[in-house]
């Protein structure tokens, strides 16, 4: 007779409807299956999504919602098929934990554009009924092929923020070439735009960092930049004209986007992976007087993700973090919103 097989008993923080401050919860995680591993999570970074999505910002969200999608942990158990990982090994979970797996993305390596990919919170398994909540939790059941491998001897709060802030800046980095002899520009300095920076850098690129605040000029120097431009230094960022081989937009709050287009060579990209609220008013011929292009991108699929965390590792590249005890989930909240931290909240588990 076949033993069954219990759904975990977890705790977290939730918010229990849209703009409620967060508080703490038990609820069930599914039963693990043969394939899946269970993680005991020791960190998880904050990203402004989760402010966003506790909010109901882009609409669609679902309560209660535990965040969270940027987690580190140990593997406390190992279904009877699983193959990469064991008990006591070192796990990373990035931001789904599912897709339908025979898609052209799929297929492909893209999971984040599979049209049924099943998000690591606020979103619904592939069963149609099983909700899933995110890293701000003791535990995570997860499908081994949906997990990253982390190596031993990083530190793990400054490694969490990599699966969402660090992929969402190496993938348009990777794509479109940054290496050496390429010019490349980031556009703000925060959770994003500080790992775009050492990213960058790091595989030989001269960057450039733009912001509105001359406050963060010796960080982007001590991260890797070669130089720094206030955004609202005309003067300055005419003299950059048409300099850039590619530009990583990485903010949120809006702004003129033609005047970074100017600074873009012939065939050169400018790629966003900020949101701004609104959108952007653009000048077309910013674009087709030197064959410019704008283009998006969001996160990395597993097989790019999995690359990323080994590049950072080999290159000892981490993200800068400050951690707090889950208790303070609401006014770290606060502080985001304010600029207020550098470069990333962690949230250590172990407090909750």
């Amino acid at each position: 007779m076949t033993p069954t097989i219990e759904k975990l008993q977890v705790k977290g923080y939730a918010a229990s409807k849209a703009g409620a401050a967060l508080a703490p919860l038990s609820f069930e995680r599914r039963a693990p299956g043969e394939n899946d591993v269970v993680i005991d999570i020791l960190y998880c970074g904050i990203c402004h999504t989760d402010i966003h999505q506790v909010r109901d910002e882009w609409g669609g969200a679902t309560f209660p919602m535990v965040p969270g999608h940027e987690i580190v942990g140990r593997v406390s158990r190992a279904g009877s098929g699983v193959k990469r990982f064991k008990t006591n090994d070192l796990a990373g979970i990035g931001c789904f934990v599912d897709s339908d797996r025979t898609c052209s993305f799929c297929q492909k390596g893209l999971q984040q554009y599979c049209d049924h990919v099943v998000w690591t919170y606020n979103s619904t398994e592939r069963d149609g009924r099983t909700r899933t909540f995110g890293g701000y939790s003791s535990q995570i059941v997860v499908d081994e092929n949906y997990a990253l491998t982390i190596a031993a001897g990083q530190p793990l709060d400054r490694v969490a923020p990599l699966l969402c802030a660090g992929i969402t800046t190496y993938s348009p980095l990777r794509r479109w070439k940054a290496g050496p002899g390429r010019q490349v520009g980031i556009i703000g300095l925060g959770g994003l735009g500080h790992m775009g920076v050492k990213l960058a850098a790091a595989m030989g690129a001269e960057v450039t960092v733009f912001s509105t605040s001359r406050s963060k000029e010796a960080d982007a120097r001590r991260l890797g930049a070669a130089h720094f431009i206030l955004s609202s230094d005309s003067a300055g960022m005419s003299r950059l004209k048409e300099r850039f081989d590619l530009l990583v937009s990485t903010i949120s709050a809006p702004y003129d986007v033609n005047a970074f287009l100017a600074l873009l060579k012939v065939d050169a990209t400018m790629v966003m992976v900020g949101v701004p609220p609104k959108a952007l008013a653009l000048e077309a011929h910013n674009l087709i007087l030197r064959r410019r292009q704008l283009a998006g991108s969001v996160i990395g699929g597993l097989p790019e993700t999995q690359e990323m965390l080994d590049f950072c590792a080999a290159k000892k590249i981490a993200a800068d973090v400050e951690v707090i005890p889950m208790a303070k989930v609401n006014e770290a909240y606060e502080r985001m919103l304010k600029s207020d931290v550098r470069y990333r909240f962690v949230i250590d588990l172990k407090t909750l």
